[in-house]
């Protein structure tokens, strides 16, 4: 007899607790962590076929349509993903061909600086040499520099 206590008070009510434990916590937070948004949106549709068929209450045609735009969900969200990646590739495009005449500008603007470039003059050359130019004539030395005084006046 103690034996069958034992057991319908402790280890009976352990199993159940246990058993409710498994399903209504961990399969659950299984199921939900398995459960997307897409999955989500198609179930709203086949509830509202399942209202639709039940005909006691009555659904307006606006939430038919409704049910169904989120059963052709999928192909619109492609058309709306094609509509987007053509924007995001002529985006790219514009981005590249900015960043191309960034660079062309870039590298034409350094190579303008290397041929304006001060630090590296060449050097004169030494052969050459320039005789300086007496700076009167043999007639302005003759007549005392009379021509001087006539330039200036």
């Amino acid at each position: 007899m103690k034996r069958w206590w034992r057991r319908w008070t402790y280890e009976i009510p352990l199993a159940i607790g246990d058993a409710l434990w498994e399903v209504l916590v961990v399969q659950l937070a299984a199921l939900l962590d398995r459960l997307t948004v897409r999955k989500v949106i198609a179930l709203i549709p086949v509830a509202i076929i399942v209202l639709a068929y039940y005909h006691r209450i009555p659904i307006p045609p606006e939430l038919m349509l409704v049910g169904d735009f989120l059963a052709y969900i999928d192909i619109f969200s492609v058309v709306i993903l094609l509509g987007v990646l053509s924007r995001v590739t002529t985006i790219l495009f514009v981005v590249k061909q900015a960043a191309a005449r960034v660079a062309a500008r870039v590298g034409n603007t350094a190579a303008q600086l290397r041929r304006l470039d001060i630090r590296h003059r060449r050097q004169r050359s030494t052969a050459i040499t320039r005789h300086a130019k007496p700076d009167h004539s043999e007639e302005d030395r003759v007549l005392g520099g009379a021509w001087d005084q006539v330039a200036f006046a």
